[in-house]
């Protein structure tokens, strides 16, 4: 079960530097990959807080941030102006098809390791 953790860990470090040489904190990558998943890759703050099990103004901040970047759009929904969507670029699609292929590289490398410590776990 260590060399599962350890593994997972070093995984996760991968990804930090990886999202780190793309301009991005880990959190950032997060809210992107949180966008990306959502049905119409838009969420508002509150539905994207409640995903990232993190308080509304900290993700208002971060949204600051990623649109700075030119990475999500604040879009006023349709019906109730007072509610906003976030929304991702073109440049955050790009940004995400580039490190997704990056960490598909990665697990298919770390897959045999993986797989011979998750079968010891039966």
């Amino acid at each position: 079960m260590a060399l599962v953790r350890a593994e997972l860990r070093a995984f996760a470090h991968f990804t930090e530097q990886v999202t780190a040489g793309a301009g991005l904190t880990p959190q950032q990558h997060q809210i992107l990959l949180a966008l990306r998943a959502s049905d119409n890759r838009s969420l508002t703050i509150g539905e994207l807080a409640a995903t990232m099990l993190l308080k509304p103004h900290s993700i208002s901040g971060m949204a600051d941030r990623l649109a700075a970047l030119g990475l999500i759009e604040r879009v006023p929904a349709e019906r109730d102006r007072r509610r906003v969507h976030l929304r991702l670029t073109e440049k955050a699609e790009a940004v995400l098809a580039s490190l997704g292929e990056v960490h598909k590289a990665e697990l298919r490398r770390i897959r045999p390791l993986l797989t011979a410590l998750l079968s010891e776990l039966d």
